[in-house]
């Protein structure tokens, strides 16, 4: 099957890009979890925060938002000494941040989508070159989002978070998701 150009050939990796990145993700929790890990990714591959999803699933309680806007500077000292994950305290206690900014807002799902009007941007890119690192509605996001209290949201973590949740297809029109994303599949 023909996939995007940084897709490797990593099973996870392919899983991943053929399942779930840049199908449209409504869901509260799913969205908090991508939040998450966009934030943890920055500076590093994508695949690193992949490969560790599991492990951030099991000591971030699932990521219930509610359990990981609660968590102590203890939880996050432990966290710390914990090689599953990306041991970087500034980006823990970020998530707990987050986690707290997002249970301030009143509809976390309807606020993210908002950026792109409550529907996906399907763009059609015939090359690698054509896809952006940022677009105006990320700058917008990652305004919106550091207003409402939120860290860890620069406008190119903005856009990879539009890019896995379907808020934006990217899927380049060489790759075989790209057909049936683009025609609302």
């Amino acid at each position: 099957m023909p996939r995007c150009f940084w897709c490797t050939e990593d099973p996870l990796y392919m899983a991943y890009h053929d399942q779930e990145w840049g199908t449209p993700l409504r869901d509260a929790q799913g969205l908090f979890e991508l939040l998450l890990l966009e934030g943890f990714q920055a500076g590093l591959s994508w695949i690193t925060v992949l490969r560790k999803r599991e492990r951030y699933r099991e000591v971030l309680f699932g990521f219930d938002v509610q359990r990981v806007a609660q968590m102590s500077d203890a939880e996050i000292d432990e966290l710390m000494l914990d090689p599953g994950i990306i041991r970087n305290r500034l980006k823990l206690n970020a998530a707990r941040r987050n986690a707290q900014a997002w249970l301030a807002l009143e509809d976390p799902v309807g606020f993210l989508w908002s950026f792109v009007g409550d529907q996906p941007i399907i763009n059609h890119f015939k090359d690698r070159s054509e896809v952006p690192a940022i677009a105006p509605e990320a700058l917008a996001m990652s305004k919106g989002l550091k207003k409402a209290g939120f860290t860890f949201v620069g406008p190119t973590i903005c856009y990879a978070l539009m890019q896995a949740s379907g808020m934006v297809m990217d899927h380049t029109q060489d790759c075989d998701r790209y057909a049936q994303l683009a025609n609302g599949g």
